[in-house]
């Protein structure tokens, strides 16, 4: 693929070139699909991803885990998502649930089952789900209705998650529960492991798109749960682990939208019409172009968001610009590659309308860009 279209830079570190470099290998053999077949979710895929230490990127060796900058993560994500988008996707809601564990386990005594865990999850044995989506409470997170309550000192979740990625499959659920009235700092997390009292799921939702990433809802009916950290802090937890899920999203955007105008330019250069082949079609080549600069400025925010997010940095700011720009860009970019190709792109063995079908879930998941659009501006319009 034309280095225009990569993710990493040669300025980049070794260390996020031989860990992207060798994920790409792993992808392109293992995750790669003969066109016209529609992925499915494989538990083996998963532990193969653990296998490579993918699983503890976002986990200090400390916790079993081999802590990588944000760059590099995005980098990793986006070799997989040129293959497959849902492990690229079930991976980032996993590594986030590793960042927020870790978080949470900060300062506790030897011995806690929350340890033990989290080197379970950073070493990919088990697999992390991330429970904040409710019918209620989708980009207005401040209204979930999930509640918790102590009773003879075990924490007892009651209420119902939906659209949760991994739901069913995942060993570890992350789950956010009011325990208080207060709209913000009433939120507090828990952990929830699979096959606890209470805890069931509903059938996987038939998507458009991404079918290698199930969703499903979660149900919890007096179900233990260990608290994470301070009671009515989940929020703010979420909110910051949000952040790094965008650019995370972004940076898969980029990989359809790499994808796409790769597929496009094969075309191009091989069809002819009128006795020429497309790519000398002055016209063509202008929708082409469009399609390149979008596609690199969208490599460029988000590597710009994840360097923030490793400065910590005006987080969500740069997150929130990266994600809504990459995935309107992938969203348009995909749409003008089926274009492209004609009646070719609307076939499912030309691959183009897959990564269409894709690209229009990230323009929803970790926050709709009707969403990002509304940080940007109250973010500015604050400092």
């Amino acid at each position: 693929m034309n280095s225009f279209l990569q993710f990493s830079s040669a300025e980049d570190i070794s260390e996020t070139l031989d860990i992207s470099e060798a994920t790409k290998r792993y992808a392109e053999e293992q995750l790669s699909l003969p066109p016209g077949v529609e992925p499915k979710f494989q538990r083996k895929d998963f532990n193969g991803l653990a296998s490579l230490g993918l699983c503890g990127m976002s986990t200090p060796d400390e916790f079993g885990g081999n802590s990588v900058s944000s760059l590099t993560i995005a980098s990793v994500l986006f070799e997989i998502a040129k293959c497959q988008l849902g492990p690229a996707i079930y991976l980032s809601v996993h590594l986030m649930v590793a960042r927020l564990l870790t978080q949470a386990v900060r300062g506790l005594p030897d011995g806690k089952p929350e340890l033990e865990i989290l080197k379970h999850v950073a070493e990919g044995r088990k697999m992390g789900a991330f429970c904040l989506t409710e019918a209620s409470a989708g980009s207005d997170a401040a209204n979930l209705q999930t509640k918790a309550r102590l009773a003879d000192g075990t924490w007892r979740i009651e209420g119902e998650k939906i659209y949760i990625t991994s739901a069913g499959h995942a060993d570890l659920y992350y789950v956010f529960a009011r325990t208080s009235d207060s709209a913000k700092d009433g939120i507090s997390a828990f952990l929830v492991e699979k096959g606890a009292e209470g805890l069931s799921f509903g059938p996987e939702e038939e998507k458009m798109g991404c079918s290698s990433s199930p969703i499903a809802s979660v149900k919890f009916q007096n179900t233990p749960g260990i608290l994470l950290g301070e009671p009515g802090k989940g929020y703010k937890a979420a909110l910051k682990a949000l952040a790094g899920g965008r650019a995370n999203i972004a940076a898969c955007a980029c990989a359809l939208g790499a994808k796409a105008i790769a597929r496009a330019t094969e075309h191009l250069k091989t069809r002819k019409q009128f006795g020429q082949p497309l790519s000398e079609f002055q016209g063509l080549q202008f929708l082409l172009s469009d399609m390149l600069m979008k596609h690199r400025a969208s490599i460029l925010l988000t590597r710009d968001a994840c360097r923030a997010i490793d400065r910590d940095e005006d987080t969500a700011m740069h997150a929130a610009v990266a994600k809504c720009f990459a995935t309107d860009s992938a969203m348009s970019v995909c749409t003008d590659a089926v274009q492209l190709l004609g009646g070719a792109g609307y076939l499912k063995e030309y691959e183009v309308e897959r990564l269409m079908r894709d690209a229009k879930m990230l323009q929803i998941v970790e926050g709709t860009n009707q969403i990002q659009r509304m940080i940007l501006s109250r973010n500015f319009l604050q400092a």
